[in-house]
C-alpha cells in the first residue's frame, strides 16, 4: 500500500567558492525558507517552510507546488530530452526507440486528431450500442477488464471499469500468483462523492451530471440529458455497493473464491462469459478484495436496465480516452476534473502531457535510457549503504523493545533480514515487442498499451513470484514498499539533489532521503504491513499482548491526526491515513538513529548556526514543503491514504530528540507530554 506519494525535495544552490554559500550548500537546508516569526513548537511546518510559502505561487496548470514539483521538473526535463532525442534519431522500425518516438508524435499531432474526429472511438461505441442482452453485457464488461488497480503496493482502489484487476502472490500461499478482483465503476473519485450530504459534495455531483451530459453531447450520442440522468443514477447505486477506503485497506477482509463461487456468491452477472472475455477462461483461483462490493456490483448488472449500462459504458469510454480525441472532449474533461474538482485554472501543455503519457505506457523503455544516462553507480552504492544503515537502526530499535515478546520480535527482525531492496532501476526490463505503436493512431496506441499491460500482468498468474519485480519506473519521483514481496523500490529520479546529494552534510541526507528510506522500511511494520510475515504470507505472528500494544499506539496516532483541521470544518482522517503516518513516525526515528550512528561517535558540526539535529529535522520538514489549492486539499483528504504534506511535517512532535533541538516547551501547540508521544516501533 505503500507508495510515498508526492514525496519531493527542496532546491538548493550548488557548492561555490564563497564560504557562506558553500556552507549553505553543505548544510542541505535552505534557511531562506524559514519563518522566524513562528515558534517551532507551535507549527514546525510554518517555521521550516513559512517564508517560502508566503511568496510561492502555484502555476496555473498545477493544483499544488512544492519539493515534488522541483524534483519532478528535473526528471521531466530529462525525459523530454530522451523522448525528443529518440525521435530526432529516426530509430529503426520495431525498436523500443521507435515505439517511444511514434507514441510521442501521435499524441502531439492534434491537427490529425481533429481531422479524424470521433472516427477512432466509433467502433467501440458501436459495439456498446449493439449489446442486446445481459450475456453480451457480461462479455463486454469482461473484455474491458484491465490491470489498473493495486490494493497493496500503490494503494490504488479506483478504476472506471466495473472491476479492476491486480496480480500478485496469494495472501496465504506466497509461492502462488493469483488475480485479485477489485471494485470499480465510478467517475467521481470515491463513494462519498455520491453519498455524502455535505454541500460541497452536492455541488460536485451537480457539476458532474452537467459534465456527463456535455461529454455525451460532444461524443455525438442522442438524448444526452436522459442518458446523463441514467448514468449518474446508476453510479449512485454502484457507490452504495462500494466498500469505503478505510475498509478497503484491511487485507483480512479479502476472500479466496474459486471460479464456481462467483455464480453463487455474486449472482446477476454471467461470470462464465465475463471470464472468457477477460481472457481467463480456465483460471480457478481468485482473491476478491472487496467481496461485498463484488456481490453488490454483480447484482446491479442483473437488476439495472440494459440501456443504463450501455449509456454508462459509452460515457466511460469517452471519458477514459478524451485526451486522444478531439480538443473539445479533452477540454471538457479538464474543465471538470482539473478546474471544478481540483481548482486548477489551466491545462498542462500538450508536450508535457505527451511526455507523461509516454512514460505511463512505455515506462521501462524510457526508464532504461534514463538510468543509463542519469544514475551513476556511485549514487546507487551510497543509497544502498544508507538503506543498510537505516535497516540496521530499525533492527536495533526492534531488538531493544521491552514490551515485545521474543517470538514476535524474532519474526519482525526476520522480515528485516530478508528485505529485498531495489535502488535506481530494476534488474530486468519489460519486453515491448508485442505492443504495436503507430505514429498515426494515438487512440489505438493508448488502447493497445492498456491491453498490453493487462496481458503482461495476467501472464504472471500461476508462475513463481519474482520478489525482485519493480512496480515503479526509474524516472518516477516516488518510492514504494511491496508488502507481499517484502521489498522496497527507490527509483533513480527521487535519488537526486537536493533530496540526496553526496556533497551534503549527513544530517541533511538522513533527514531528507533517509526519512524516505525509513518510511518505506517502516511500511513493513505499519497497520497493514505488520499483518504479513517475512515470506509475505498474511498471518498473525503477534502475541495477543503485543498486538494490543501495537493497536493502542496506532489508535493514539489516528486520534492525533483526527485533531488536525485542514480547512474550516474539515479535519484529517486519522484511520484512513494510519499506515502512512505510522511509517512516517517509525521511519523518521530510524533515520535519526542511523544519522547519529553515522557520526562515528564524533559531535556533529554546527553549520550556519544550526546544530546537526536542527539540520536533520529541518531537512525532513523542508522535504515536505508544499502549497496546495483548497479544492485539491479537500479532494486529497477525501480520497488519499496519505496525510497532506503540511501535517506530515508535524510527525516530529512524536520524537523526543526534536524537543531539545528547538527548545519546545509545555504550552506550545505541538508539545506532547513524553507519555503521549507515539512511538509505535
Amino acid at each position: 500500500m505503500r507508495n510515498l506519494s508526492h514525496v519531493f525535495l527542496f532546491g538548493c544552490a550548488a557548492v561555490v567558492a564563497a564560504p557562506a554559500l558553500a556552507a549553505a550548500a553543505l548544510a542541505g537546508v535552505d534557511t531562506s525558507y524559514i519563518d522566524r516569526s513562528v515558534v517551532p513548537g507551535d507549527d514546525f511546518d510554518a517555521y521550516a517552510n513559512g517564508a517560502w510559502r508566503k511568496s510561492a505561487e502555484i502555476p496555473a496548470d498545477r493544483s499544488s507546488i512544492g519539493v515534488g514539483y522541483d524534483v519532478f521538473l528535473k526528471a521531466e526535463k530529462r525525459n523530454a530530452e530522451i523522448i525528443q532525442g529518440v525521435g530526432a534519431a529516426k530509430p529503426a522500425a520495431g525498436s523500443d526507440a521507435r515505439r517511444i518516438a511514434d507514441y510521442y508524435a501521435a499524441y502531439l499531432d492534434t491537427a490529425a486528431i481533429e481531422r479524424r474526429g470521433l472516427a477512432p472511438v466509433q467502433p467501440e461505441l458501436a459495439r456498446i450500442a449493439a449489446i442486446r442482452d445481459k450475456a453480451a453485457l457480461a462479455a463486454k464488461l469482461g473484455a474491458n477488464l484491465r490491470a489498473d488497480t493495486d490494493s497493496l503496493n500503490a494503494t490504488n482502489f479506483w478504476t472506471e471499469n466495473l472491476f479492476g484487476l491486480f496480480v500478485t502472490q496469494d495472501l496465504a500461499r506466497p509461492d502462488v500468483t493469483v488475480p485479485y478482483l477489485m471494485q470499480g465503476g465510478l467517475g467521481l473519485p470515491d463513494r462519498d462523492y455520491y453519498l455524502s450530504d455535505k454541500p460541497e459534495m452536492a455541488e460536485l455531483r451537480t457539476a458532474y451530471r452537467a459534465y456527463v451530459e456535455r461529454l455525451l453531447t460532444l461524443g455525438g450520442l442522442s438524448e444526452p440529458a436522459a442518458r446523463a440522468d441514467r448514468i449518474v443514477a446508476l453510479e449512485a447505486k454502484i457507490a452504495a455497493a462500494h466498500a469505503d477506503i478505510q475498509s478497503s485497506q484491511d487485507a483480512h477482509k479479502v476472500e479466496a473464491w474459486k471460479r464456481g463461487d462467483f455464480a453463487a456468491k455474486a449472482p446477476g452477472l454471467d461470470w462464465t462469459g465475463f471470464w472468457q472475455a477477460a481472457r481467463l477462461p480456465d483460471q480457478q483461483d481468485f482473491s476478491v478484495w472487496q467481496p461485498a462490493a463484488v456481490t453488490g456490483l454483480a447484482r446491479l448488472v442483473g437488476s439495472e436496465p440494459l440501456q443504463s449500462w450501455q449509456d454508462w459504458l459509452a460515457f466511460h469510454t469517452l471519458n477514459q480516452y478524451s485526451s486522444v480525441l478531439p480538443k473539445a472532449l479533452d477540454d471538457a474533461h479538464f474543465d471538470f476534473y482539473g478546474k471544478t474538482m481540483n481548482g486548477t485554472p489551466a491545462q498542462q501543455s500538450r508536450e508535457r502531457r505527451a511526455i507523461a503519457s509516454v512514460n505511463g505506457n512505455l515506462g521501462d523503455a524510457v526508464g532504461k535510457i534514463y538510468a543509463e544516462r542519469y544514475f551513476p553507480a556511485s549514487s546507487k552504492a551510497e543509497i544502498e549503504a544508507m538503506v543498510k544503515n537505516i535497516v540496521a537502526a530499525f533492527d536495533a530499535r526492534v531488538a531493544a523493545l521491552d514490551w515485545m515478546a521474543p517470538e514476535t520480535k524474532a519474526e519482525a527482525r526476520r522480515k528485516l533480514q530478508v528485505l529485498e531492496v531495489g535502488v535506481g532501476y530494476p534488474d530486468q526490463w519489460r519486453d515491448y515487442s508485442s505492443l504495436e505503436i503507430r505514429a498515426d493512431d494515438p487512440f489505438g496506441n493508448a488502447w493497445r498499451a492498456q491491453d498490453y499491460e493487462y496481458l503482461h500482468q495476467i501472464a504472471k498468474i500461476g508462475k513463481p513470484v519474482d520478489r525482485s519485480e519493480w512496480w515503479m519506473t526509474p524516472q518516477t519521483v516516488n518510492a514504494i514498499n511491496l508488502p507481499l514481496q517484502n521489498a522496497l523500490n527507490f527509483p533513480a529520479a527521487i535519488l537526486e539533489s537536493p533530496y540526496f546529494d553526496a556533497k551534503f552534510d549527513a544530517a541533511a541526507n538522513y533527514g531528507a532521503i533517509g526519512s524516505v528510506i525509513g518510511h518505506e522500511i517502516s511500511h513493513s511494520f505499519d497497520n497493514l504491513g505488520a499483518d504479513f510475515d517475512s515470506s509475505g504470507k498474511l498471518r498473525n505472528w503477534w502475541t495477543p499482548a503485543d498486538l494490543k500494544r501495537f493497536e493502542q499506539a496506532g489508535a493514539a496516532l489516528a486520534a492525533q491526526y483526527d485533531a488536525y483541521e485542514a480547512l474550516p470544518g474539515l479535519n484529517l482522517k486519522g484511520e484512513q491515513e494510519l499506515g502512512e503516518n505510522i511509517a512516517d513516525v517509525a521511519g523518521l526515528a530510524a533515520a535519526y538513529e542511523a544519522y547519529h550512528k553515522s557520526l562515528g561517535g564524533k559531535p556533529a558540526p554546527v553549520i550556519n548556526g544550526l546544530t546537526g539535529d536542527q539540520r536533520f529535522f529541518l531537512a525532513f520538514a523542508q522535504g515536505w514543503r508544499s502549497k496546495m489549492r483548497d479544492k485539491a486539499l479537500r479532494a486529497r483528504i477525501a480520497t488519499d491514504v496519505h496525510a497532506p504534506a503540511m501535517w506530515r511535517v508535524q510527525t516530529v512532535r512524536n520524537l523526543d530528540a526534536w524537543y531539545p533541538a528547538f527548545q519546545v516547551k509545555p504550552g506550545q501547540k505541538l508539545y506532547l507530554e513524553p507519555k503521549s508521544r507515539v512511538k509505535v516501533w
